[in-house]
């Protein structure tokens, strides 16, 4: 039997728990999840692409154990379709917190579906507890120097402190 893989895209600036609540759920889709960390030339990040890519292989190596779900973390630059191609996998995790994350992605959703029919879109709808959680806008309490603590896992939350 084929393993099924999933493959979750973002910038993961920083790593949420939002984005842990969906990735904690895909496990229970997939047999393996591809976390792609993209690279966005016009945002300023708040932790370099490398250290990005460090918190997300420690954070998931136990959430991995717990599920017996298999990660592999990568980075990709281009259109995401072809990296979710190119890692063999069959459907892309999406997740939404409300009806202005639905909207657009639908919209990407159609995209996607024109250019690769033989992918398809899962949507993971947020938590309740966590659903407010925008890694926009915890990045911008991180810039104004404010407590992101109730949106980040504690890992995140010491990498800040040392930068």
């Amino acid at each position: 039997m084929a393993r099924l893989v999933g493959f979750y895209p973002g910038s993961f600036d920083p790593l949420t728990n939002g984005h842990l609540d969906v990735i904690e759920r895909a496990c229970k889709l997939v047999d393996r999840l591809v976390v792609a960390v993209g690279t966005h030339h016009s945002k300023k990040p708040l932790f370099s692409h490398e250290d990005r890519l460090t918190l997300l292989r420690t954070t998931l190596d136990p959430i991995g154990k717990r599920t017996e779900t298999e990660f592999e973390i990568v980075d990709f630059n281009g259109l995401m379709v072809q990296a979710a191609r190119a890692h063999g996998a069959r459907l892309i995790i999406r997740g939404l917190r409300d009806t202005t994350d639905y909207n657009f992605e639908m919209q990407m959703v159609g995209m996607n579906a024109q250019m690769a029919p033989d992918l398809q879109t899962v949507f993971l709808p947020s938590s309740p507890h966590v659903r407010h959680i925008s890694a926009t806008l915890v990045r911008q309490i991180a810039e104004m120097g404010g407590d992101i603590s109730a949106f980040v896992p504690a890992i995140v939350l010491k990498a800040l402190n040392k930068a």
